[in-house]
């Protein structure tokens, strides 16, 4: 069985990750609204990693009077999944060591 320790430490760059990616979905749909320099580098790897989760988000749910709302739904799930993940895992690390 894996150590306690290691399924936190786990749990901790899962974590991690996790809120990095939804501070980029978030940067991501506030640059949407001041339409930046497509070709700044910045923006093009912001858009380049965001799109693998944004681009079926926006397939399965249609704009709603124009208003791109996938973004949303894409922060509730990631923030959602990360909470079940972290919390299973700290649940399997097993008690007395969260």
């Amino acid at each position: 069985m894996i150590s306690g320790s290691l399924l936190i430490s786990l749990a901790n760059i899962i974590s991690l990750v996790l809120t990095l990616y939804f501070y980029a979905i978030l940067i991501r749909a506030l640059l949407s609204w001041v339409n930046p320099d497509p070709y700044n580098p910045v923006v093009r790897f912001i858009v380049r990693i965001t799109e693998p989760v944004l681009g079926p988000f926006r397939r399965l749910i249609p704009p709603i009077s124009g208003f791109d709302i996938s973004p949303i739904v894409a922060l509730l799930v990631i923030e959602f999944g990360k909470n079940l993940l972290v919390r299973w895992l700290y649940s399997m690390a097993g008690p007395g060591l969260t």
